[in-house]
Order: structure tokens, then sequence, then C-alpha cells
């Protein structure tokens, strides 16, 4: 089982490290460059840097995991149709915000409805499949909570997609924290006995290191909400349907950081008319106090790193 694991994410980081190097002139030629936010001073010369890189890396993951896993395991093939969903959705908004040439694709409301509806569809799936056990962090202890997966499930969909989203704001910062998550959540899941599901995520994340070579300081390729959306979507669905929802906000301390950021400046500045963070969420703020966007996206990739092997603890 070792090997396979291994196996899967070393051809899965050569498959993306081969499609990353090719997408990136084809974007290019195509037109498809980043429409840089005004009031991001710091992002100004980024402008017209490709995007929707996250085509590669989410197709080679994709791509590995089902020569591997085939389709037999129904929740591993509903997690890969899950992710990749979520990678057409994001790949509309991104064409659509180069079609209008402003930062602005689908409508927020038409995310959240889609968003929304697979939520509700992944989360009764789990309940009528019977994926309704969850481990308690840093225990072995599990418990079935029935009926009430269908708005825990809906809730970590919701919540995991737009903090991954949100968390996808300086270079390599969205790719190394979700390359580290993916990583001891497959390491997490086969120590509780999973096969398929780690496998899945031992490709993402050696999809999503070849990716990083193009997307560290400074980067040549952006992932898009072509490649945050789908990563949220993967990270949220593998981590319910092996029971390990609850793992998320500690291996996932990137996202939340970025979201519960957000939520903060937002309730603080419409009570007060003033600002907690410089800019939010708060990787922002920390390059406006003048920390290079790789320290902060090596902070971020080793908090997650150091916090998702907490979890590891009870089983070795």
């Amino acid at each position: 089982m070792l090997n396979r694991f291994i196996y899967s994410l070393l051809f899965s980081f050569l498959l993306s490290l081969a499609l990353c190097a090719a997408e990136i002139p084809l974007l290019k030629k195509l037109g498809a460059g980043q429409n840089i936010l005004e009031y991001v001073k710091e992002h100004k010369d980024k402008g017209g840097t490709p995007t929707m890189g996250g085509l590669g890396f989410i197709l080679a993951a994709s791509v590995i995991a089902l020569i591997f896993c085939g389709i037999s395991d129904r929740p591993f093939s509903v997690c890969v149709a899950v992710g990749v969903g979520y990678m057409l959705v994001g790949l509309i908004d991104d064409l659509l915000k180069k079609l209008r040439g402003k930062n602005l694709g689908l409508r927020p409301y038409q995310k959240i409805l889609f968003q929304l509806a697979v939520a509700l569809i992944a989360s009764a799936y789990a309940c009528m499949n019977g994926l309704t056990v969850l481990y308690l962090p840093y225990t072995r202890r599990a418990f079935d909570i029935g009926w009430w997966m269908f708005p825990l499930g809906t809730l970590v969909f919701l919540a995991t997609v737009n903090s991954v989203n949100l968390t996808d704001g300086l270079d390599g910062l969205a790719g190394s924290s979700c390359a580290f998550f993916f990583l001891l959540l497959g390491a997490l899941i086969a120590l509780q006995g999973g096969a398929a599901m780690p496998t899945l995520c031992f490709c993402l994340t050696g999809a999503l290191a070849a990716y990083l070579v193009f997307n560290v300081p400074r980067a040549s390729v952006f992932m898009g909400d072509t490649g945050s959306l789908a990563l949220g979507g993967f990270a949220a669905s593998a981590a319910l349907f092996s029971g390990n929802a609850l793992m998320i906000p500690i291996a996932g301390c990137a996202f939340v950081l970025s979201s519960i950021s957000v939520i903060i400046q937002v309730i603080h500045y419409k009570r007060t008319g003033r600002r907690v963070f410089l800019m939010a969420p708060i990787h922002h703020h920390f390059q406006e106090k003048g920390y290079s966007e790789a320290k902060i996206s090596y902070c971020y990739a080793i908090l997650t790193a150091v916090l998702g092997l907490t979890l590891l603890i009870p089983y070795v």
C-alpha cells in the first residue's frame, strides 16, 4: 500500500509538471492574463500573469488517482466528481473575468447557489450511504451522528470552499498550504485504514508540488478560481467522506485564518467604520506590514504542516 501512495504522488508530480509547463505558453497565447485589483498596490506588477493554472494540477491529480483506484470505490469517485465540478465552475468564472476585462466573473449569488447545491447533494449522499461517522481530533474515538451530518456537511462545504478561495491571494500561499493539508490528511486517512481516498490526497499533494515550481514568488502562473474552488471541493469532500470533517479547522488553519480575518474585518468596519487589519484577508495585512510573499507563504505552510502532524500523534 505504501508503494501505491508513493507512486501516485510521484506520477502526479510528473504529469502535473508537464501539464503546467505546457499550459503557461498556451494561456499566454490565449491572453488569459490576471486582472489585478487596484487597491492591492503590491500586486500592480502582476497584471497579465496567466491564470487558470489550476487546470494542469487538478487534471493531473484526477487522472492519476483514477488510474490507481478506478471507480469501484464510490466515495472516492464522488469526491473526484465534486472536485472536477468545482474546477469547471472556477474555469467559467475565470473565463468570464477575461472576457469582461475586469475582476468580475460569476456573480457572488451564482457561486453561492452552486456551492450550496453541491453541499446539499454531497451531504445527502453521505447520510444515505452511512458516511456519518466523525473522528474526534487527537483521539482514535469516533461516533456516528446520523442525519446530523446533513447540516454539518453543508456547513463544511461552504466554509471550506470559500476559505480556500480567500487564501489564494499571494504567490505560493494557497498551493503550499493545500499541499501540506492534503499530505497530512492523506496520511491520517491511511492510518485510519483508508486506501482510495488517501491515494487521491497524495495525488493532489504531488500535483501541487509540481505547480509550485511555477507559482512560487515571482509566479509564472496563477491557479485562479479554476484551482482554488476545486481544491476547496476536494478538501471538503475528502474530509467529510472519510469522517475527518473536524480535522479541517486544525490541518486547514491557513484557510481558517483567511475567512475569520475577513469576517472580523467586515463586522468591525460596519459597526465602527474602522478596520482591525490593514487589509483582509490577513495575509494582505502581513504584506502591508512589509513581510515578503515568500515569507508569508512559508510560515503558512509550516504552520499547516506542524498542526497537521499533531493530528497523527494518536496513530503512531
